[in-house]
């Protein structure tokens, strides 16, 4: 894999706007984390959610779309339904989701490591709800609400930051963008829900995928402890 990135898109300005906010030490290790499915159980409440509207998950593949189904039918919610319905799911759900196991302690114990930052794709109309979420279960690490693949942020951060960086995902696409942006990034593939992860396996640019908590912690540990 090329160790040269293309030509970096532009970020939203949002996206921007918070990145300016951050403060960075040099040389500072970067532990960048998604939070759906990675901090937070998305599926679990996902699915709450959805039993509430008479719909459920079939669990046939990965996505999304074409598995979130009308009870009363079997049949799939229509494409232009998807985006508000999940609007709405994070706009009513997003503070309530349960935190991963073991993701807290974890993060406490490499918060020291390296600086922990968590890159999720939660609307920005819910970020307020996912920093109180993280506040609340022990992960009290700045937010940036980013919105599409995650390649062009974690470029910004490393070009800031000027030092290692982990970045742990459970989107393929997300470590494919990342792995082309930002390639200097270690990328840790990671599915909390382990129905989940069952329909998927390792991301293809990843590095190496991990199955808990302790098992991220010991990886990402590795990478940043002096050699």
């Amino acid at each position: 894999m090329s160790q040269i990135p293309d030509r970096i898109p532009p970020l939203p300005a949002p996206v921007a706007e918070q990145i300016a906010g951050l403060t960075f030490t040099a040389g500072q290790p970067l532990i960048i984390v998604d939070a759906d499915e990675v901090l937070f159980y998305f599926m679990r409440g996902l699915e709450t959610f959805l039993t509430g509207r008479d719909l459920y998950f079939d669990w046939a593949s990965y996505a999304l779309y074409g598995n979130i189904r009308q009870r009363a039918d079997d049949l799939p919610v229509a494409a232009e339904l998807l985006h508000p319905l999940l609007q709405c799911f994070f706009d009513e759900a997003t503070e309530s989701l349960e935190p991963v196991d073991g993701a807290a302690a974890a993060l406490e114990t490499l918060s020291a490591k390296g600086r922990v930052l968590v890159l999720s794709n939660v609307p920005m109309s819910a970020r307020q709800a996912r920093q109180r979420a993280l506040q609340r279960h022990g992960m009290d690490f700045p937010l940036i609400a980013n919105t599409g693949p995650k390649g062009p942020a974690v470029a910004e951060l490393l070009t800031r930051a000027a030092a290692p960086a982990v970045f742990i995902d459970d989107i393929p696409h997300n470590h494919a963008s990342v792995a082309k942006l930002a390639p200097a990034a270690h990328r840790l593939h990671f599915i909390a829900d382990p129905r989940l992860a069952a329909l998927l396996g390792p991301a293809e640019d990843c590095h190496h995928r991990a199955e808990t908590w302790p098992d991220l912690q010991r990886l990402i540990t590795g990478l940043l402890e002096p050699t």
